[in-house]
């Protein structure tokens, strides 16, 4: 059973489950299908916050729960109330999780050098942050905590995202870049002098991670993120590449010169690059996709969102998390002094 089934990563676990021969469940509020599942994926509505509705989902039971929109300790609590009837786990949880060594985390990343400053790469023994009720972060905590604490009772496997890419995607960074182009837009700011790097994580490899976890059932944290981490300057380039335009960046040394320029959603002072032996070795993990492999069908996705409507409107959750990511006028003076 996959809960979240049309999101943007359930699509693709979907069809990656049923492909190895499971017989999979798609559970969403709407109970809709995707059009590339194969014809024995069955569906069933529930709204995951509703319990007796995900209950009677499960019904007499599963071999495999996996959950892709799990979010705080009392998403935990439901899950591992359903331990008769499920025999482990897959759920999806988020690289937030973490906390450097200086207790700095991506709640502080706006504080005077409160960026979090990783190991590279970023192994799974690395501190996590304090669970809690306040962000994002500490609630993804919580839910890690109390189902890796239940472990004995539902083995669970947690998978540690990076920046997720790809089609349905609601806040798709790559959108700084296909914008700019379509705008016909030829320099562009990048900070760091281009060279940051968040660790991309592709819906087809992480899917993949979800095949090889429902598999091998455990209790444990993986990280989930592509082969490859490039720079900000290097998925630019690789963006360009697929739209058919060359366009110059301008390099800053340091932060964003401005509030509205140079400052892409992968923008970061201090390298989040995460380390995949665990996985690897716990699972037999191989990605199946690397980044600019992908970079198509995202790039597709994003410019038919974007057909005939303003930004803001094809991806409200982006203005809300980063503000106004095309203020030209400000880039231009900026430019120009």
């Amino acid at each position: 059973m996959v809960i979240g089934a049309t999101g943007q990563i359930g699509r693709v676990a979907v069809g990656a489950l049923a492909m190895d021969g499971w017989e999979v469940t798609a559970v969403s509020r709407g109970g809709g299908r995707d059009e590339s599942w194969p014809d024995g994926v069955r569906t069933a509505r529930a709204d995951r916050a509703d319990d007796s509705a995900l209950a009677a989902a499960v019904g007499d039971g599963c071999d495999v729960l996996v959950d892709m929109v799990a979010y705080g300790p009392e998403h935990a609590r439901q899950l591992t109330n359903l331990a008769g009837r499920v025999g482990s786990a897959v759920v999806v949880s988020s690289l937030s999780v973490y906390e450097d060594d200086k207790g700095r985390n991506f709640d502080t990343q706006e504080q005077p050098d409160g960026f979090p400053e990783y190991p590279v790469p970023l192994s799974e023994d690395q501190r996590t942050i304090a669970p809690g009720g306040t962000s994002y972060s500490t609630r993804k905590a919580g839910l890690e905590r109390e189902l890796l604490a239940a472990a004995k009772e539902l083995p669970t496997t947690l998978l540690r995202a990076g920046a997720i890419h790809g089609p349905h995607c609601r806040t798709p960074r790559e959108l700084y870049f296909v914008k700019r182009n379509l705008d016909g837009r030829r320099r562009r700011v990048l900070a760091y002098g281009g060279k940051s790097r968040f660790h991309p994580a592709s819906v087809h490899n992480i899917a993949e991670l979800v095949r090889l976890a429902a598999r091998k059932p455990g209790a444990r944290a993986l990280n989930a993120v592509d082969p490859d981490a490039p720079t900000v300057a290097e998925i630019a380039v690789a963006v360009d590449a697929v739209m058919g335009v060359e366009t110059e960046s301008v390099l800053v040394d340091g932060p964003a010169p401005a509030e509205t320029v140079g400052d892409t959603p992968w923008s970061v002072p201090h390298p989040v690059v995460c380390d995949m032996a665990a996985a690897e070795r716990e699972l037999g993990y191989r990605a199946v996709v690397r980044y600019a492999e992908t970079l198509p069908d995202t790039v597709a996705w994003i410019e038919r969102q974007l057909a005939g409507r303003d930004w803001r409107e094809a991806y409200p959750k982006m203005f809300q998390n980063y503000g106004d990511l095309f203020d030209y006028a400000a880039e231009d003076a900026w430019l120009r002094a």
